[in-house]
């Protein structure tokens, strides 16, 4: 079985290098973005396309979390926080995760809440 690699698979983790996602909900004008006072900020090794947001009353939650970080790319990944990373996000330190994987690839994800 012969697998056919597009132009944008083969190059897309070579241009994708971390990107800073802009949550739903941030905004403002011109060169300035306001942060989103509600939500943690996430960063991806490379992106194409997917949104993780990690509102801070999640933060408090009994049970680990789990999101959908499908955003706009086509595809479903899921990261999930344990408490202990919970914990340390509402302790002002950021947590890295990596996503499941789907279509041979995943991303890490390091999310701050400032």
């Amino acid at each position: 079985m012969e697998t056919k690699l597009s132009r944008r698979n083969f190059f897309e983790p070579a241009l994708g290098t971390v990107m800073l996602l802009v949550l739903p909900g941030c905004g403002g004008g011109g060169d300035s973005a306001q942060v989103d006072p509600t939500a943690c900020g996430a960063q991806f090794d490379f992106n194409h396309g997917h949104v993780l947001v990690v509102p801070k009353a999640d933060l408090d939650s009994p049970t680990p979390m789990t999101y959908d970080i499908s955003g706009s790319a086509g595809h479903s990944h899921t990261v999930t926080f344990s408490l202990a990373q919970l914990a340390t996000l509402k302790a002002g330190t950021s947590v890295t995760v990596t996503s499941t994987t789907t279509l041979a690839h995943q991303h890490v994800v390091t999310v701050s809440c400032v």
